[in-house]
């Protein structure tokens, strides 16, 4: 049998981290960071890139097709339903892109334009 206190220590080591985590502002800034610059790639090289359609000064595109952006400031729960489900002649990229580049490009979208970003 298993000593519980081992794994009552485990478990408070990672509750510990997590914490500290959360706590750290530099820690959260730079995984923050990191999840924007993979959105700003991904704004400018997925196909089709968002830049051809798109106005946003953060990734110097200068679409005329869809919204501009940084004067329509779309918190990231927007960017991500219209990423999940296409809107208007938008496709939906569902199909292409992983849960965690479509959170990238919702994060990079609003924290470029002012918007809410994700909840934590």
């Amino acid at each position: 049998m298993r000593d519980k206190r081992l794994s009552l220590g485990a478990g408070a080591v990672a509750w510990v981290l997590c914490g500290l985590a959360m706590a750290v502002p530099g820690l959260a800034r730079a995984d923050d960071a990191a999840l924007v610059a993979r959105g700003k790639a991904l704004f400018t090289t997925v196909k089709p890139a968002c830049a051809v359609c798109h106005t946003l000064q953060a990734a110097g595109s200068t679409g005329q097709v869809g919204p501009v952006l940084d004067e329509l400031k779309p918190d990231a729960a927007r960017v991500l339903r219209a990423l999940h489900s296409g809107l208007g002649v938008m496709p939906s990229y569902a199909e292409q892109l992983s849960e965690a580049d479509m959170q990238a490009l919702a994060a990079f979208v609003s924290q470029s334009t002012g918007g809410v970003p994700l909840a934590r």
